[in-house]
């Protein structure tokens, strides 16, 4: 496996999607997923994990496909080397999915030594997009209480502009409000209410997900996301701005570290 360090990251392709599309049509354009693609998504995930967990440590445990092959190598390593550790988990989802895999569970009474998990779009900045799977409030929790955030992707998630809908978590009482606010604070945005099979999706902690598209006129990632944090009834929101994560990236030419 070849890891390559890169301190200025400079391979950050263009936005190819239309940022005014819902985040549904998008996942829609992305549901075959190449072999090359999930290979590159588990050489990520092991060239982070061997780099940056060992015995003893209480680890972030991330949610996604992506996040699933780090639990993978965790399992892997727990079983055939005697790596210990504890993993705070993000989801119900991967709860269920580590426990399963023989990795002992902890809380965040224990502070997480280093938090693994995949993001939807990276930015030259290295900021986020997450929430893909609505679970973006655990996973600030875990960004900002762990002594180090680590993200896992292939290249298609670098971007030079972050373009995709933004997750924004709601109080379901005051989804209707909230949606009143976004289109008076941002108009012309495009909020889209989460929906699966027929009904509202629900996340862990039983709120509501907006997806919040725009057109051209989108603000920058910090203006954006100081504006939904104000809005009362917002929980929690999908970026993750200025948090400078490591982030281990595989490609043709193998894994690149940046940051």
């Amino acid at each position: 496996m070849r890891i390559r360090i890169v301190l200025s990251p400079g391979i950050w392709s263009e936005d190819k999607t239309s940022e005014g599309s819902s985040l549904s049509e998008r996942r829609a354009s992305n549901t075959v997923v190449s072999d090359r693609q999930q290979g590159e998504k588990r050489a990520a995930a092991v060239a982070a994990v061997q780099a940056e967990v060992r015995s003893g440590m209480v680890v972030g445990l991330g949610t996604g496909t992506t996040a699933r092959f780090a639990l993978e190598e965790l399992s892997r390593l727990i079983r055939e080397q005697g790596l210990e550790l504890r993993g705070v988990p993000t989801s119900n989802e991967t709860a269920q999915l580590a426990l399963g895999m023989g990795i002992p569970l902890t809380d965040l009474s224990n502070v997480p030594n280093v938090y693994i998990d995949g993001a939807d779009e990276v930015d030259g900045r290295r900021n986020l997009t997450k929430g893909g799977h609505g679970a973006m409030t655990r996973e600030k929790c875990l960004a900002v209480a762990s002594r180090r955030l680590v993200i896992i992707a292939d290249e298609s998630k670098l971007v030079r502009r972050l373009a995709w809908p933004v997750p924004v978590e709601v109080l379901p009482f005051a989804e209707p409000y909230v949606l009143r606010e976004l289109h008076r604070r941002f108009p012309g945005c495009l909020p889209a209410v989460r929906m699966r099979q027929g009904e509202r999706f629900t996340t862990d902690s039983g709120n509501h997900v907006i997806d919040l598209g725009f057109g051209p006129a989108r603000p920058a990632p910090g203006q954006l996301a100081a504006a939904l944090r104000s809005i009362v009834g917002v929980v929690e929101h999908g970026l993750f701005v200025a948090m400078r994560p490591t982030v281990y990236v595989a490609g043709s030419a193998g894994v690149r570290v940046l940051g």
